[in-house]
């Protein structure tokens, strides 16, 4: 019986997703963007989980399409199936993605860390946009994300070249969060996802979409939009709640040091 391409582990609210072909570097098949797509319209189907982490088996964390299989297919280079692909799939989940980045990310691979909402990188990761190499173009939002976060300048050293881009690197660049070991890689995930779910449980969801919502638009929308959704959300919120919050942050603020 063959593996599952993707595996799901759920704890609590956090559900761990792993791609799962790791001796092809867990490369997208069409049957593994399937999986991915099907598999984060569960997770936000399912009111229990509010956190994800996606990261990889093996050594990669995504090697990007699979290109021996896009080489047998006749109908040119099509990342969907069906309607479905994993960028928007991921897309679509409401609660924060945090991307466990353990090995190379590599073009569509480096478009599903994109898609991810924090990133923590193994030692071991690295980066590269070989669309021009392969000879297409990104169509999961590679050319307009990465371009906001280092800069147009360097994304298009990236991108025109195809060369790798350590995590180190991408650390200084400021497209990822921070660098970690191998055996820290997934427990400070996890630490993360635990943060998260520790704020008041509708900010989550709500504060990820304003911030998605205004970074699509132009700064001045972006800050109408601020106004307008705060406004209505805030009318809702108590000042016996906010007193009480505060006493939590207060002890929180003790006991954290860095």
């Amino acid at each position: 019986m063959s593996e599952p391409v993707i595996l799901v582990e759920k704890s609590g609210a956090i559900a761990t997703v792993t791609l799962n072909r790791p001796g092809a570097m867990n490369a997208l098949s069409r049957d593994l963007r399937l999986a991915i797509a099907e598999t984060f319209e569960a997770l936000e189907a399912d009111a229990d989980i509010r956190v994800a982490i996606l990261t990889g088996a093996g050594m990669a964390f995504c090697a990007g399409l699979d290109l021996k299989e896009l080489g047998s297919d006749k109908g040119g280079v099509n990342a969907t199936v069906g309607d479905k692909d994993p960028v928007t799939s991921i897309g679509r989940f409401s609660g924060p993605v945090i991307g466990a980045i353990n090995g190379v990310a590599i073009t569509g691979g480096f478009e599903l860390a994109l898609a991810c909402d924090v990133l923590v990188c193994s030692e071991n990761a690295r980066f590269a946009d070989t669309h021009a190499r392969v000879g297409i173009l990104p169509g999961w939002g590679l050319s307009q994300k990465l371009s906001r976060a280092i800069g147009i300048y360097r994304a298009k050293e990236l991108s025109l070249t195809g060369n790798f881009l350590s995590a180190q690197q991408a650390e200084d660049w400021g497209m990822i969060n921070r660098v970690v070991t191998a055996e820290e890689l997934l427990p400070v995930a996890r630490k993360l996802a635990e943060d998260m779910l520790s704020v008041v449980p509708e900010c989550l969801p709500a504060y990820k979409k304003l911030i998605d919502d205004g970074f699509a638009e132009s700064f001045g929308e972006g800050l109408k939009t601020e106004r307008k959704v705060s406004n209505a959300a805030n009318k809702a919120v108590t000042p016996d709640a906010i007193a009480e919050r505060r006493a939590g942050i207060q002890s929180r603020g003790k006991e954290q040091t860095s």
